[in-house]
């Protein structure tokens, strides 16, 4: 069966912190988050990493079995662990912190990639996260664009810029050469604004479309989100609810807009329905559990 979507980085355990101060047990890395939110609209979606041959890697598997997604291009290694990470809360937002050091995605390389899957699948997902893990990793990413090029598979890539994994001017240079070459780039409005220096949303937008990038989907937050191709931009206005975490938001929209867009949406089309989404994903803790399926995002649209 062929993959809508083949997910490429590094899957992690989250623990996220409750205003009781206990733990919420769950799941978490971009990518892991992106083949969950496309699963549950219905579309066919796999992982390609590899984690620990550790429980924390046994629940992994047990989460994507339990949401319909491939795992014939995931490995297992017993010498190195599955990362885990916390959500802390407070004023200002949430804040991440990461226990990834060593971790058994960050031994991926080109040779370790499953190109036959890259080839198979109609769209590749990474994003500058499976990039910033390690140097070996990186290679790998443009190794899989290469190959995903060469097979005519759509590329999506969301910068997901991580200051805490590596400098901004390495980053600058590594996400714009990977934007340059992307179908699809889906970066966040304060990514964009470190990365490019602009302010202005619709100078951002045409900075990456005349990088090269096919298409982008600017997210705003608040402000829901901007899509332009060289047809034109179109701004999509959030919807009013009230946030409880939105730790996995800028996720679910990538998972939802991918999943209407291989559906055959048009972009607007796809990227409307990824803005109620991502409403409705903030609305309970952790990066995966608030993630609605299909039937929820059609329902509250129409209301």
């Amino acid at each position: 069966m062929q993959l809508d979507v083949l997910c490429l980085g590094e899957p992690m355990v989250e623990f996220n912190d409750r205003s009781d101060g206990t733990f919420l047990y769950g799941f978490g890395g971009d990518v892991s988050n992106v083949a969950v939110a496309a699963a549950r609209q219905g579309t066919r979606a796999g992982m390609a990493t590899r984690i620990g041959a550790d429980s924390f890697g046994d629940d992994l598997i047990a989460l994507w079995k339990g949401e319909g997604i491939d795992t014939a291009a995931v490995t297992r290694e017993p010498d190195a662990p599955t990362g885990i990470y916390f959500v802390r809360h407070g004023s200002e937002g949430h804040r991440f912190e990461y226990r990834r050091a060593g971790s058994a995605a960050s031994g991926m390389t080109p040779d370790t990639l499953p190109r036959a899957a890259i080839r198979d699948a109609r769209c590749l997902h990474f994003s500058g996260i499976s990039q910033a893990i390690s140097p070996s990793a990186c290679a790998a990413c443009d190794a899989a664009v290469l190959e995903a090029k060469g097979a005519g598979t759509l590329v999506s890539y969301d910068p997901n810029l991580r200051l805490s994994l590596w400098g901004l001017e390495e980053a600058r240079e590594t996400i714009h050469r990977t934007a340059s070459r992307a179908d699809i780039f889906l970066p966040g409005l304060d990514d964009a604004v470190l990365l490019t220096g602009m302010t202005d949303a619709e100078a951002i937008l045409a900075f990456y479309l005349d990088l090269g990038a096919g298409l982008v989907a600017l997210t705003l937050g608040k402000e829901g989100a901007l899509i332009g191709n060289a047809e034109g931009a179109t701004h999509i206005p959030a919807r009013n609810v009230t946030a409880v975490d939105a730790s996995g938001a800028g996720d679910c929209f990538d998972g939802a807009f991918l999943a209407r867009l291989l559906a055959g949406d048009m972009p607007v089309a796809a990227a409307t329905y990824a803005v109620a989404a991502a409403a409705l994903s903030v609305q309970g803790y952790g990066a995966i559990a608030p993630i609605p399926d299909a039937a929820h995002v059609e329902d509250f649209m129409r209301r």
